[in-house]
Formats: C-alpha cells, structure tokens, sequence
C-alpha cells in the first residue's frame, strides 16, 4: 500500500483496528483487551459471528519486534490459531516507498478426523477475510493519509 512502514504499523498494533478492517457481517466485538495498544504479553477477547454462530476467542501476543508480531489464540472455536503479521519497505524507486502487509496462518480445525473434511471450505473461508482485510486497511490508510 501507498504508505509508510510506521504508519501502518501503528495502525495493526492498535486493537482497534480489528473492528475497521474485519467484515461486517462478523459483527465483530472486542469484548475485553489488556492494552490498547499490542505489546509482548498482551491478551484480548473477542466474539464474533463465524459461520452461523456466535462464537468468543481468547488470543495474546506470543513474541513482537518492530514490524513483525505473532498473536495466538489460547480458546476459541479452532483448536489452534496463530497468525504472524510482517511489515515490509518495498521500494518502488529511489523516491517512492510502499508497505506490504503480509499474514501468515497457521491453524486447524477441531474434531479431527471430520475437521480435515473442511479445510478447503475454511481455507477458502480465510481468504475471503483476508482479501477484505487488506482492502478495509487500504482504505483506512491511504483514503486518510
């Protein structure tokens, strides 16, 4: 995205910007948060519609360092979640710099063996999330800067 490395940084360590760049129809709620602002150690809770429930998960951030976190889910409706989010400078020429958000998940379903039944439907499922995700931040950022 068209703009700085800390700008956007400070957008995701804030736990706010959970309820600007997630779907609406998640009706997403941060019910309770350590911090307002994410650092090592700090927990969250949320609750959510997923599919056709409402459901309510516990997470904390397992490590951070500038421009990288990794936030775990402790309980909730998987049986296990972790996500690592990376910040990189990309350098468009000697001028001109844009941010690139990159996630990556790893997660699994429970009632294994029935769960790996449904894997591409969540996979699927996660990728629509994260294709809204990214333009929800774009928006915020960019529409605002």
């Amino acid at each position: 995205m068209n703009c700085p490395i800390d700008r956007v940084w400070e957008f995701y360590i804030d736990i706010k910007h959970l309820e600007i760049i997630t779907p609406p129809e998640i009706e997403l709620n941060i019910t309770s948060a350590t911090s307002q602002k994410l650092t090592l150690g700090s927990e969250f809770w949320l609750e959510g519609k997923l599919m056709i429930s409402r459901r309510r998960w516990h997470s904390v951030i397992k490590s951070i360092r500038p421009y990288q976190y990794l936030d775990e889910m402790l309980t909730g409706p998987l049986r296990k979640w972790r996500h690592l989010h990376r910040f990189n400078d990309i350098y468009i020429n000697e001028y001109q710099k844009q941010t690139e958000v990159i996630d990556e998940v790893d997660f699994e379903l429970p009632y294994n063996p029935i769960g790996k039944l449904f894997e591409g439907y969540v996979c699927k499922r996660i990728e629509k999330f994260f294709d809204y995700r990214k333009a929800a931040t774009i928006k915020s950022l960019e529409d605002n800067a």
